[in-house]
């Protein structure tokens, strides 16, 4: 990774759609704005575009660790879009909680599959406050999640086309599949694919085992639905009960929120629109 002399921002997209409400007032008191999260059973949602090439200004808010993992990554702009979307996050959550953003440390939670703390959903290190996060990207875009209860999953990717085995392959459940085969090929179909697909990894990135720890073909998205709807995980222990909503962030994504089903899910999704040139 080769570190740019410039210090040149993102370009931000203007005119998405908004879902639900909008909030950008940030609390003074981090515990009032969790305790009112957690009262309403909220969650906050953070969209941007990522640059080419690493800025400096989103580097210096990430940890070592993320550091040393941006170092490793081979292109460049792979590098500046993780780099951008761990350095959205913080900030973030200073607008969220009236912090600094370079006092927020990002980690994770033990893996509830293998057991392990290297690999597990991220988590809210410092300030240490009972939120729950969740971080994607996918060609140049970032998002950010962070909700009410224990866990939370987000997922994006950017709409293009599917290759034709992807549509009979084992990731689809017999319902998926019989309704996108349904479809006429071209681009609704493609993207009817990439909704099942959010819905199903939002779902597994709350849960926490990942696309690895999951029978995908037998996580049912209910695609003929709009949402939000009730998914269940089966996998690690007893069923998990999900509610999964897609988010209309950009006409060039596919995004899906899941969050626990009951109070942590029974609030409002608040979007925070992309600013900047």
């Amino acid at each position: 990774m080769t570190l740019p002399r410039d210090r040149s921002r993102a370009h931000t997209p203007g005119g998405a759609e908004e879902q639900l409400r909008t909030t950008t007032a940030a609390d003074a008191d981090p515990a009032t704005a969790v305790d009112r999260i957690i009262a309403r059973g909220e969650a906050h949602v953070w969209w941007w575009r990522c640059p080419e090439r690493v800025d400096p200004a989103d580097l210096a808010l990430l940890g070592t660790d993320e550091f040393r993992r941006a170092l490793g990554m081979l292109a460049e702009r792979d590098a500046a879009e993780f780099v951008r979307t761990r350095a959205g996050a913080r900030r973030a959550l200073g607008e969220l909680l009236g912090i600094a953003p370079a006092t927020a440390r990002l980690g994770h939670r033990r893996c509830p599959g293998c057991g392990a703390d290297d690999h597990g959903p991220p988590l809210l290190v410092r300030p240490a406050l009972p939120l729950a996060i969740s971080l994607s990207r996918t060609a140049g875009w970032g998002v950010f999640a962070v909700g009410a209860g224990l866990a939370i999953g987000v997922d994006a990717e950017a709409l293009r086309p599917v290759r034709e085995t992807l549509f009979a392959g084992s990731v689809l459940t017999a319902a998926e599949r019989r309704r996108l085969d349904a479809m006429t090929p071209g681009p609704d179909r493609h993207a009817a694919f990439h909704r099942v697909w959010t819905r199903k990894e939002a779902v597994v990135k709350a849960v926490g085992v990942g696309l690895v720890g999951t029978e995908l073909d037998q996580l049912e998205t209910h695609p003929d639905r709009d949402g939000p709807l009730r998914v269940t995980h089966h996998g690690v222990g007893r069923p998990t009960e999900w509610m999964v909503q897609d988010l209309r962030l950009s006409d060039h994504l596919a995004v899906a929120l899941a969050r626990a089903a009951g109070p942590a899910a029974r609030g409002p999704v608040h979007l925070h629109p992309p600013t900047g040139p």
